[in-house]
């Protein structure tokens, strides 16, 4: 008698089509909910990382962490089959190119200025001459563009270009989240942080579109990572211990 072929997983066929987890994720200096880092030792840190590595534990599959630049590389990418799930800032753009999942984290995008600038609140930055940083591509630069209307918003591809801009004067302010600016201001003396907040920047998990059994697994698996510890140990392991978690 002929074996009967082994029956299929639609879930993993769907989810981990070469049999591992391919996550994306964007890598720089900046850290916090969404950046990961490289370490020492070749490998990579972000909660990103510890939510994939849990996701791909969870399936019995193994990890591989697909890295960009920024979360617009990865958006770029979203319809290449390159990568499985991600986690990354979400916005009307990126929802006709990806299908999301639940918000784990909720962060405030803000400025922050050079040493020795005079720009005091939104209306004294918001000037014409006034060069703005962002990422390139991405949802802090598009809300940015949208929030300022005199000032020039110029788009940088890594968060290090920007950093060296803005250490050299030769930009006036850098547009982030709230967290990482201020963790920016401790490394470049004389910098400062507005007060102001022009958007909420919304991250959640997600997979390419058209792929409803991985967006339901996505869901679920957040869904209990934000109540089993999973998410918040994620975030202790990341320097996020005093960062509470926002779904909304």
């Amino acid at each position: 008698m002929m074996a009967a072929p082994a029956s299929a997983d639609p879930l993993h066929d769907e989810i981990a089509p070469f049999g591992k987890l391919r996550v994306a994720i964007a890598v720089s200096p900046a850290g916090g909910a969404f950046w990961c880092t490289k370490n020492e030792a070749g490998g990579y840190a972000g909660v990103p990382v510890d939510l994939g590595k849990a996701m791909a534990a969870e399936l019995g599959v193994p990890v591989e962490y697909v890295v960009h630049q920024n979360s617009g590389e990865i958006t770029d990418a979203a319809a290449k089959s390159s990568w499985d799930v991600t986690f990354l800032p979400r916005d009307g753009l990126r929802e006709t190119k990806m299908s999301f999942g639940p918000v784990y984290e909720v962060a405030d995008a803000t400025y922050i200025v050079k040493a020795g600038s005079t720009v005091a609140n939104f209306q004294t930055l918001d000037q014409p001459g006034v060069k703005v940083a962002a990422v390139n591509n991405t949802t802090t630069m598009r809300g940015a563009m949208a929030h300022l209307k005199n000032a020039t918003v110029m788009g940088y591809q890594t968060y290090d270009e920007i950093f060296g801009l803005l250490k050299s004067g030769e930009i006036d302010a850098f547009a982030l989240s709230r967290d990482q600016l201020n963790a920016m201001a401790k490394k470049i003396p004389g910098t400062r942080v507005l007060d102001e907040t022009f958007k909420q920047t919304v991250t959640a998990v997600a997979v390419p579109l058209n792929h409803p059994l991985a967006l339901a697994f996505v869901t679920k698996f957040m869904t209990e990572a934000t109540t089993d510890g999973v998410l918040r140990r994620a975030y202790d392991n990341n320097a996020l211990k005093d960062s509470p978690i926002r779904t909304k």
